[in-house]
């Protein structure tokens, strides 16, 4: 485990050469200090997902994407003293300065606390047809196919199991008992697994009307034909510090318009830009819901996601954007899977 003087960076540090010490660290978590080591900010996983969803570049100097007025407390109190200023403040680090503003060390959440908050429920949508990837869907569900040596549903339960959560709902429908007979009740798996069936299409959020009870934590719900490396316990984290109702992974996606587009005023010709290329971000298949997103999902019916997410924007409740930056396929068309299947035998070399 690397100690907190391991993640010091200075204010000119670029946002990719932080990103990258905070992804090595298990502190997840980085000091911004001068050349005396004096603290100028705090750099969180939450702080450069913003900084990209604000347009920043990847060499952008962290001091534009840093916290500059963290939390912190001064030197010579008990342990105990600072830990309950990290209850009270519901944060996870706390950085001690001295007199002349020099960190001197972190207190960081003890790990039982932690530990508690790994107990949110992880919904997976599988019960579609898989229609673009026939003839492979023809005997199988896609959530079945195989990407290396298992099937695509296997290695997104291990993707949450390795964060922390083991508690899994399967939303089911074509071809259940194939994903039934194989992940029974999730035992073998190290996990827990219910199921909810869906009698009909009900949209990528209809089938959560289906759930006996309404959870009384955040929940993730994602698509079952996904194939990322997101940390979820850092989704998990930015969902609560936005203090949203729900949350949307978004990736970046890019096009180039093949042609030069033409800017005029009036009839007069302004500029022409030759092929420019455009970026947006798209909707990535996995959300964080909190409990009262819930309530606007209605019984029994066809209702998908972006459909929820509008009608709590309408509703005046706030819903936030995490931006993907880790490894990310969405296993769709029959390129999509074979492309998978590539990758995956790319990193096993």
């Amino acid at each position: 485990m690397k100690q907190w003087k391991d993640i010091l960076v200075r204010e000119s540090t670029s946002l990719f050469n932080t990103m990258k010490i905070i992804d090595d660290s298990s502190l997840q978590f980085a000091l911004v200090v001068d050349e005396n080591q004096r603290l100028l900010g705090t750099v969180t996983d939450g702080d450069i997902r913003r900084g990209i969803l604000r347009g920043e570049g990847l060499e952008v100097e962290i001091q534009h994407v840093m916290n500059k007025t963290p939390l912190t407390a001064s030197s010579g109190r008990t342990r105990s003293n600072y830990l309950k200023i990290l209850k009270k403040n519901k944060v996870k680090q706390l950085p001690i300065i001295d007199e002349l503003g020099k960190i001197v060390d972190i207190i960081f959440t003890d790990q039982s606390v932690s530990e508690k908050e790994s107990n949110n429920t992880v919904i997976l949508m599988v019960g579609g047809l898989g229609s673009r990837l026939r003839p492979l869907t023809n005997n199988i569900p896609k959530p079945m196919l195989h990407v290396g040596n298992k099937p695509i549903l296997e290695t997104i339960i291990e993707g949450f199991k390795q964060n922390g959560f083991t508690n899994f709902i399967l939303s089911v429908n074509y071809k259940k008992e194939i994903i039934q007979d194989y992940f029974q009740d999730g035992d073998a798996f190290g996990v827990s697994i219910s199921y909810i069936e869906e009698e009909k299409r009900m949209g990528t959020a209809g089938a959560l009307s289906l759930l006996k009870e309404k959870p009384s934590n955040p929940v993730f719900v994602m698509n079952g034909d996904l194939l990322t490396q997101v940390n979820f316990e850092q989704l998990l984290q930015f969902h609560k510090e936005s203090k949203a109702v729900a949350t949307m992974c978004v990736r970046e996606y890019e096009y180039q318009i093949p042609y030069g587009v033409i800017e005029t005023e009036g009839q007069l010709l302004k500029n022409i830009t030759e092929k420019p290329i455009h970026r947006s971000f798209v909707n990535a298949g996995i959300y964080v819901l909190s409990p009262e997103a819930f309530n606007l999902i209605p019984e029994s019916k066809f209702y998908d996601m972006p459909d929820l997410f509008n009608q709590l924007m309408e509703n005046n409740m706030l819903v936030s954007a995490f931006p993907i930056r880790e490894y990310w396929l969405d296993i769709g068309r029959v390129d999509d899977f074979e492309r998978a299947n590539y990758e995956y035998r790319e990193r096993s070399q």
